[in-house]
């Protein structure tokens, strides 16, 4: 840091430490032991949207790299069956890409590299600019401890890629509603596994994100 910089308080932005994604599958050990939550097999990487010519050659580069038939967005409820492509790409209300990755829910390892590669791959493309938050999905059985009474809840990891941080995301189903004091309860119990983003504002909803069902 410079000396204007500590003269103003200023703080150089977190340089991107995606190694860090790697700590996910001993806080998913963490989470089953003390929650309940389990793997569903799906993560996500959120980018600003890449225009024309590149997204197709981002497209092409990421089936090569992780050697599948990437397609387009197959429709609610479409999983990684005989025949399903495990890339989907969609597109939110708020105009940002979402690039889905489904492996068996009991192979989170494969999937976390899945994530890791597809976030290098747009690092060293240039579209680190572009690149938001990868996150990873979670699901607690019936009678599970983060369960509700009913039906099930989702939650997911966020990684933060501009701040290297991670934070839990609770949904409830069928509505825009978060469980706050889950999340909370999450944080603490994942310490330490992974950087917990301290900023709270900075858990920002996500709603209707790929992999999550509310």
């Amino acid at each position: 840091m410079g000396l204007l910089d500590s003269i103003l308080g200023r703080s150089r932005p977190v340089r991107p430490d995606l190694d860090r994604l790697f700590g996910l599958p001993a806080a998913a050990l963490t989470l089953q032991a003390g929650t309940g939550f389990v793997p569903t097999g799906a993560g996500a990487v959120c980018f600003a949207a890449v225009e024309g010519g590149a997204f197709a050659r981002l497209k092409g580069d990421v089936r090569d790299l992780l050697d599948v038939e990437a397609s387009a967005d197959p429709g609610p409820g479409a999983g990684a069956g005989p025949g399903a492509s495990p890339v989907t790409y969609t597109s939110d209300a708020y105009g940002y890409t979402w690039l889905t990755v489904r492996r068996p829910a009991e192979d989170l390892i494969t999937l976390v590299n899945d994530l890791h590669a597809v976030n290098a791959l747009l690092e060293e493309a240039g579209f680190g600019p572009n690149l938001l938050c990868s996150l990873t999905a979670f699901h607690a059985p019936e009678g599970g401890a983060g369960s509700g009474t009913d039906r099930t809840r989702d939650l997911a990891l966020v990684y933060l890629y501009k701040r290297g941080t991670f934070y839990p995301l609770c949904t409830l189903p069928d509505q825009h509603k978060r469980d706050n004091a889950l999340e909370l309860q999450v944080a603490g119990l994942l310490k330490n596994d992974l950087r917990i983003e301290e900023d709270l504002e900075r858990w920002f909803p996500l709603w209707d994100a790929p992999g999550l069902a509310s």
